[in-house]
């Protein structure tokens, strides 16, 4: 048999946002400010959680972690994202979509494994509020954000391994705004069922765990929260806790489309709105929701504003 040249691809062009010309501009400037809204009010967040020795407890020692992993999503994919906006030449290397694939992907999965530690955190502020401080040490919390990370870290890592046993030589064509693994298995010229296959078992069943920690650990906190007698302590904790599940509902909804569905094989614009949705709206989102519904917070702001003024 004659064998074939194969010229395999290592650059690759990105079709960008599914948007007409005259709403580059427009975007632009939206997603411009958004990101810097994120970087401000979660890098903010993390600085006033380590300045007020207040909020050096395990419930703001959760919340300083999400703001942290909340910019590192976004940085990940808005810079390129912008950047192309207003190029014409949308082109990333392979070596770059490996580096943001797995950015990306250490991420996402951290933040799935804390929205279940601060459930599991607020189950036992208020179902076992005299056993808190015996349950929930500093030691512990350190343990569930080390143990957050390296899952994401190896998580990432598993899908990364496999990214490098496929080859592109048909198309250079990314059909999305960044380097997502879903629409580079579609162009992939080896057979990316494995790919596919360890994204449905892996991915999924970390959402799952998660959701599942989340349901469980809110089902038993409205439990507690109806037999309470106080109506304060019935508003302020289902304040507490309705803006967690807000976020974690915000958070989950895109991810369980986007990598727990079975994959289609042709391109989707819709998937890259549901991804705009995680990686912008709700990094920008989560210090707002967490902040502004947190008294300790504002008097911890509001201190440190009356004090450099």
């Amino acid at each position: 048999m004659e064998k074939r040249n194969t010229t395999l691809l290592t650059e690759f062009m990105l079709t960008g946002l599914p948007c007409h010309q005259e709403w580059k501009i427009p975007l632009f400037l939206l997603f411009l400010v958004m990101y810097l809204v994120t970087m401000v009010g979660n890098l903010g967040l993390i600085a006033l959680i380590w300045k007020d020795h207040h909020l050096h407890i395990p419930m703001y020692y959760f919340l300083g972690n999400l703001a942290f992993v909340d910019a590192w999503i976004s940085s990940t994919v808005t810079p390129k994202m912008l950047v192309n906006l207003l190029v014409k030449s949308k082109m990333i290397t392979l070596t770059e979509c490996a580096y943001q694939f797995f950015s990306f992907a250490v991420s996402v999965t951290t933040e799935c494994f804390l929205l279940a530690a601060m459930a599991y955190d607020r189950y036992v502020a208020i179902c076992k509020p005299l056993f808190y401080p015996v349950i929930m040490t500093n030691r512990l919390c350190i343990q569930l954000l080390v143990l957050s990370f390296v899952g994401g870290f190896l998580h990432a890592l598993l899908h990364e391994i496999f990214f490098f046993r496929l080859t592109f030589c048909n198309s250079d064509i990314i059909h999305h705004f960044y380097c997502d693994i879903v629409a580079l298995l579609k162009i992939s010229c080896v057979d990316p069922s494995i790919n596919y296959l360890l994204i449905f078992i892996f991915s999924g069943s970390i959402q799952v765990f998660s959701i599942v920690t989340i349901l469980i650990s809110y089902m038993f906190v409205l439990f507690t929260i109806l037999k309470k007698k106080s109506e304060k302590g019935i508003r302020k904790a289902f304040s507490t806790c309705g803006a967690h599940l807000f976020s974690v509902c915000l958070y989950y909804v895109p991810l369980l489309f986007m990598y727990v569905h079975p994959a289609s094989s042709q391109a989707n614009d819709q998937d890259m709105i549901f991804s705009v949705f995680y990686m912008v709206v709700i990094p920008v989102l989560n210090p707002i929701i967490y902040s502004l519904r947190n008294k300790q917070v504002i008097d911890a702001l509001t201190k440190t504003l009356k004090r450099n003024i």
